[in-house]
């Protein structure tokens, strides 16, 4: 096995007797989409040229010739002289073979069900974009769309991409102002939002929050459409300006609306980080680089096929959504589930039984989700057929070995290959992984860069650290799935990401990393997500991970107090009562792990932890509450109720 390693040079396959790698089932590569190792040697003897490969798996209006125009860095253009259309791409190229196929299966929370074949989705993409066109949604006007995981979502931005208006997906769960600041900076004109949606058993006004971030934002919105989610559970009136979604969907039925060619380089989205580590920046993706990588990695890393039965189990209000949820299993014509409520919601099992209902066949969630499993306990998966599965893939963080080990296990069946794979909102779409037909997993490691990704793991210098040293994770050559720019302009693009050295310019991920001997990478977080104690820093994704390999743990968060001292929080398996032997446990797997001098000062058990809508920990609320702090408002925090009993168990120590 050959495969580009992570500081450029050569690495042949996985050290012999390496008793971490675990080989993917020759069933399972035999009839992978990627299987030939030569893959990664085209990448590397063709260069950017190589990317042709994913560029034609769509359908341009008018074809490319040149693959990347690199004349102004970091300012690249992929497939410039191209034209094409995103929708058409995920809906109407499909038509022929699969009309009648499903593409989306939608859940709701109430035990609400909508089948949408590829014939019903052209339909309804159509019906609405001419009805945004009535409005007078022209080309390259910014469309907002503030809607919860409900099949209107995907529809909305299938038929802005068709008019050639850039779609602003916020995050439904984000408050008002969050809303108003993403409207102005994204300099949006039109907002499609909703009544409301459930919140377990309680209905939502989601459109008190819309008008109040009407209220606080600059833009003066030209229409506003509204759909209706919660039918009789909630009455919401609508303005002047304001339109019903079904009655412009109903006014437009049968028409069809010709797709907008538009430029490879043109926007397609433009979406904000979430803020939790900074102000939000607004990320613009372009049409052609962006859909060409996420249909490749989709079929190349997740294996995905037109037969399969797909789930990603992310909100399409962030970037994994908008990537694996969205555009690409649609543009390479898969089924793909879409459900809207939480994963213990009516019970724990929710999640295993819509997986055997509807014989799901690649799995796609976070290691987030996979530790709340592990704590709800291995018997709500045992408890079902899941023999469907024949992929696993994780997003979002690291993966510790134990999880990895349990999510194959109770989930994959002893059997299925686990994708664990590592991009950003800014990388567009999957960046390091294994090709499960391919290459080796590692469990806790993400894997090698994929075929023509050259990342790096470096030091401050910019020189390749050692196998198995911290260092700084970078892409040192251009990509497809690359943001095309940022919407605060050039000077913050340039700033916030690149860094001009004698090699050329290089993309700085934020992540530190180490690499192993074989070009595998390990991410280690953030590289500013470190405490300082007792004169040391400590790189909390390091310390986490060894607390989570202490038996009956399953998540934990590592914050300094401001006093020198290391706080834990950390939680537990559902079977496991927290006593002084796991304290001791968690203290000396940290001694082992990293040494004596990381050994906790305090260990919190907490029943969960506090975390964005997203997934993220909320870190600095933790450390707030460590150093006795006041914090700010967190109705916002998926879980808000846990803050007040996590304050409570350190104010009682």
């Amino acid at each position: 096995m050959d495969y580009a390693g992570v500081d450029g040079r050569r690495m042949d396959g996985v050290a012999a007797g390496d008793d971490e790698a675990v080989e993917p089932p020759t069933a399972f590569s035999d009839r992978a989409v990627a299987s030939d190792p030569e893959l990664y040697e085209a990448f590397a003897e063709e260069g950017p040229s190589a990317w042709h490969r994913a560029a034609d798996l769509l359908d341009w209006d008018r074809p490319y010739e040149t693959v990347l125009d690199d004349s102004d860095p970091p300012f690249y253009e992929w497939f410039p002289d191209g034209r094409l259309n995103a929708a058409a791409n995920c809906v109407d190229r499909h038509l022929d073979e699969r009309r009648n196929q499903l593409a989306i299966r939608w859940f709701g929370k109430r035990g609400e069900r909508r089948s949408y074949t590829y014939l019903d989705l052209h339909r309804e993409v159509n019906a609405l974009a001419a009805g945004l066109r009535d409005l007078g949604v022209e080309e390259d006007d910014v469309v907002t769309l503030y809607l919860p995981m409900i099949p209107e979502l995907p529809i909305a931005m299938l038929a802005c991409a068709r008019i050639g208006a850039p779609h602003n997906v916020v995050f439904a769960g984000l408050s008002a102002e969050a809303l108003a600041t993403r409207i102005d900076a994204a300099d949006s004109s039109y907002l499609v939002t909703c009544d409301g949606y459930y919140r377990r058993e309680d209905a939502f006004n989601q459109k008190s929050k819309a008008d109040n971030a009407r209220l606080r934002a600059d833009a003066d919105l030209s229409a506003t459409v509204v759909v209706d989610r919660l039918g009789d559970a909630l009455d919401v009136p609508l303005g002047d300006d304001e339109h019903e979604y079904e009655a412009i969907v109903d006014a437009h039925d049968g028409v069809t609306v010709e797709p907008v060619a538009r430029d490879a380089t043109d926007l397609l989205f433009v979406m904000y980080t979430s803020g939790t580590t900074g102000r939000p920046k607004g990320v613009e993706h372009a049409t052609g680089g962006y859909l060409a990588h996420v249909a490749w990695t989709t079929r190349n890393v997740l294996d995905v096929r037109p037969d399969d039965t797909y789930w990603c189990a992310a909100d399409i209000g962030w970037i994994t959504g908008h990537s694996y949820g969205v555009y690409g299993p649609l543009s390479v014509g898969t089924t793909s589930v879409l459900y809207e409520g939480s994963p213990d919601y009516p019970d724990r099992d929710r999640v295993w039984d819509l997986i055997e209902r509807n014989a799901v066949s690649v799995f796609y969630t976070s290691p987030t989700a996979i530790r709340s499993f592990m704590k709800w306990g291995a018997e709500y998966p045992d408890g079902h057929d899941l023999s469907s599965i024949r992929l696993l893939g994780t997003v979002g963080e690291s993966i510790t070995p134990k999880a990895w080990r349990w999510y194959r296990e109770h989930v994959g069946g002893g059997e299925a290959p686990i994708v664990d794979t590592w991009w950003q909102t800014e990388t567009g779409a999957i960046s390091l992984a294994t090709l499960p037909g391919i290459a080796p997993m590692k469990p806790g490691k993400v894997g090698p860069p994929l075929p023509g990704i050259d990342a790096r793991v470096v030091d401050e210098d910019g020189e390749p650290v050692d196998p198995g040293d911290p260092g700084y994770l970078t892409i040192a050559a251009p990509w497809p799935g690359m943001l095309r720019g940022l919407r605060e302009g050039d000077e913050r693009y340039r700033r916030e990401y690149w860094l001009d050295g004698e090699d050329g310019w290089r993309y700085r991920t934020g992540d530190g990393a180490t690499v192993d001997e074989d070009g595998y990478v390990t991410i280690l977080g953030r590289v500013d997500d470190v405490i300082n104690v007792r004169t040391r820093r400590f790189n909390t994704g390091e310390l986490e991970s060894a607390i989570v390999e202490a038996e009956g743990v399953t998540e934990a968060a590592v914050v300094g107090d401001g006093d020198g001292q290391i706080v834990a929080y950390v939680t537990t398996r559902g079977d496991v009562d927290p006593d002084e032997s796991i304290r001791d446990a968690i203290g000396e797997r940290l001694a082992q792990a990293v040494g004596d001098v990381a050994r906790p000062d305090r260990v919190v058990f907490t029943p969960d932890l506090p975390k964005t809508r997203s997934g993220k920990i909320m870190r600095r609320l933790l450390e707030d509450i460590a150093r006795g702090d006041e914090f700010g408002d967190v109705s916002a925090l998926r879980n808000p109720e846990v803050v007040g009993e996590i304050e409570s168990a350190v104010r009682g120590e």
